[in-house]
């Protein structure tokens, strides 16, 4: 049987992307797949074996230590294909070149654009980082990588086109679909927003829009997901029309999904976000909600041609606040808004057809799987 590696030293070890679409994607075609990820435990799960490393305490053990290891960890399996999914691996990538093995780079991020929004790195650092990180990834998938798997067409054009395949990162058709949801008009006026929170993907704007909300609406927004940095909860703490719900897992999510009146997407005109396709919007979508997303030109393309939802500007909470109480007092609309978004991820956005890609590519440098 043919071996497959996938590596990060970022992701946890049920990342949606990674280990539900493709490891498990993979495992189903017939490949034998592991997954070495810094984790509190392994085993074989949907038939994928998870090799854990030691998770790291900080972001610089996890940089200079939890890399290092996970590579160390993934060369003992001696796999045919390496599949890595992080900037901070590219500076490994030679060692993965053993005899016979192929290397991919699963780029996620325009990690340049990124670095520009990292409050974490000083501003008159930001555009050096920028610089010094496109460098590396210019220099490793021109040397070091046989192929590049890019999560949209906009990060596609930062690497070699010839070895370039782009494999977005759409739901699964049936995955959130609503199949025990309540009728839409019989739901609570629940707004939920799912996903890591922070001050660039609409924290502050969130929680000012609700407070706009009129009182007779008795809307709620429901968040499941984190606060980064943590003391972002302070926002909600002293809002009573706010729940914080944390991570949930995908079946939960599913089931928040099916009470909810509207999905928020509302990042910030960063570089990194304006061409960005947040999984977050789809998977509304899948779940047959409307959206409320922030009106850049690629989303309005997505948004405006299915009709799924409303766009607004992101950092105007009044804004906002006026597209929910549309929603919520529009049932009718808002209700055919998410069936036409449910049908266009039946349609064309969903991972079902993004997973033919992603087993050509495999294909092509190892072969098919072995049945």
């Amino acid at each position: 049987m043919k071996r497959v590696c996938h590596l990060s030293s970022v992701h946890p070890a049920d990342d949606v992307r990674i280990f539900h679409k493709e490891c498990i994607t993979l495992a189903c075609a017939g490949y034998e797949v592991s997954y070495v990820v810094p984790s509190a435990t392994g085993g074989v799960k949907h038939g994928v074996t998870i090799y854990p490393v030691p998770l790291p305490r900080w972001r610089r053990e996890r940089i200079l230590r939890t890399a290092l290891q996970v590579v160390r960890t993934a060369l003992q399996i001696r796999a045919q294909v390496y599949h890595f999914h992080d900037p901070e691996l590219l500076p490994w990538a030679p060692l993965l070149r053993r005899p016979g093995a192929k290397v991919i780079y699963d780029a996620h991020e325009d990690v340049g654009r990124q670095i520009l929004a990292k409050d974490w790195i000083p501003s008159l650092l930001r555009r050096g980082v920028a610089w010094g990180s496109r460098t590396v990834e210019w220099i490793a998938t021109r040397r070091w990588v046989d192929a590049v798997i890019a999560a949209t067409p906009a990060i596609a054009r930062n690497f070699p086109a010839f070895k370039t395949e782009v494999v977005q990162n759409f739901p699964l058709r049936e995955e959130l679909a609503p199949v025990s949801a309540q009728p839409y008009r019989e739901r609570p006026p629940y707004i939920v927003y799912i996903g890591g929170v922070t001050v660039i993907r609409g924290a502050r704007e969130m929680a000012k829009a609700m407070r706009c909300l009129p009182p007779h609406l008795d809307a709620r927004l429901v968040i499941a997901g984190s606060f980064d940095p943590p003391d972002l909860r302070v926002l909600y703490e002293n809002c009573e029309r706010a729940t914080l719900l944390g991570w949930l897992s995908r079946g939960q999510l599913a089931t928040l999904l099916g009470q909810a009146r509207v999905g928020l997407v509302l990042l910030h005109p960063v570089p990194n976000h304006v061409e960005a396709q947040p999984n977050k919007l789809f998977e509304y979508m899948s779940a047959g909600i409307p959206v409320i997303a922030s009106d850049f030109p690629l989303w309005r393309e997505i948004v405006g041609t299915t009709r799924c939802g409303l766009l607004v500007n992101p950092l105007d909470p009044e804004a906002i606040a006026s597209a929910i109480e549309w929603l919520l007092t529009h049932p009718d609309e808002a209700e055919a808004m998410g069936k036409r978004g449910r049908e266009a991820v039946q349609d064309r956005y969903n991972w079902e057809g993004e997973s033919q890609k992603l087993l050509a590519l495999y294909t092509r440098l190892i072969g098919a799987p072995e049945r």
